[in-house]
């Protein structure tokens, strides 16, 4: 099966070379490259003078509208299976196979990273991180889907692409362009009774120096909600 991999960023310059040199010597994809999000630093250019390519946005639209616009270069180019992954440095490239090979080995259709899972591993991570990502939103996305899941927000997971044929999985709504997308993914799947499973992954912060995420403390976490809130009572679908 033909697999792209696609780590996300914005103004990651400090960090995305050492993103890119993860995959050196590693054969865990046909393409893996850069989707930008309309970054002002010098993010594309590091990545494209390794030699990769990118995908770019003029402007910051969203981590929801760079995941749509990696789905539809992976569709238009016949990849079979897209993983996405942090620009941020916190995910590695050498677990990738842990993602894909339940969707080429067992028929799987989303595969989600889970931190939380034995063999994974969350290092250094922030405490009112752990509360949120551990048991806030896993606990209510595990009400609404009724289905137990250990890590709901993580964004290292591997997808069948010819899944989002499926018109029932909307995902070019102009309500889903930031985290939002993400949730909303995972909750189609398992509602729409498509093989889903979590495997154990690391996510690794990096120093709070270097800048460890770029979710604003209340806009960013109510995106992330929203799609549980909205899907959950019916206002969206």
């Amino acid at each position: 099966m033909k697999v792209l991999v696609a780590p996300v960023a914005h103004n990651e310059e400090k960090k995305i070379i050492s993103v890119f040199n993860r995959f050196t010597g590693l054969k865990v994809a046909d393409e893996v490259l850069l989707m930008d999000d309309g970054s002002t630093d010098d993010t594309r250019r590091a990545v494209e003078a390794m030699g990769f390519r990118v995908l770019s946005h003029r402007e910051r639209r969203g981590v929801g509208a760079a995941i749509r616009t990696v789905i539809e270069y992976a569709r238009q180019n016949k990849f079979d299976i897209v993983v996405i992954m942090a620009g941020n440095d916190k995910d590695r490239p050498v677990e990738v196979p842990r993602l894909v090979e339940p969707i080429v080995r067992d028929g799987y259709d989303f595969v989600q990273g889970s931190r939380y899972l034995p063999g994974g591993d969350f290092g250094n991570m922030p405490k009112y991180r752990q509360i949120a990502t551990r048991y806030v939103h896993p606990g209510l996305f595990s009400f609404i889907t009724g289905r137990k899941i250990t890590d709901s927000t993580n964004g290292f997971r591997a997808i069948r692409t010819s899944c989002l044929e499926d018109p029932k999985i909307d995902y070019h709504q102009a309500w889903l362009d930031h985290y939002e997308l993400e949730p909303y993914l995972f909750y189609k799947f398992i509602k729409l009774g498509y093989k889903v499973r979590e495997v154990p992954v690391t996510k690794i912060y990096p120093p709070k120096a270097l800048g460890y995420t770029k979710m604003a403390p209340i806009t960013g976490w109510w995106s992330i909600l929203k799609p549980l809130v909205l899907l959950g009572l019916g206002l969206k679908k």
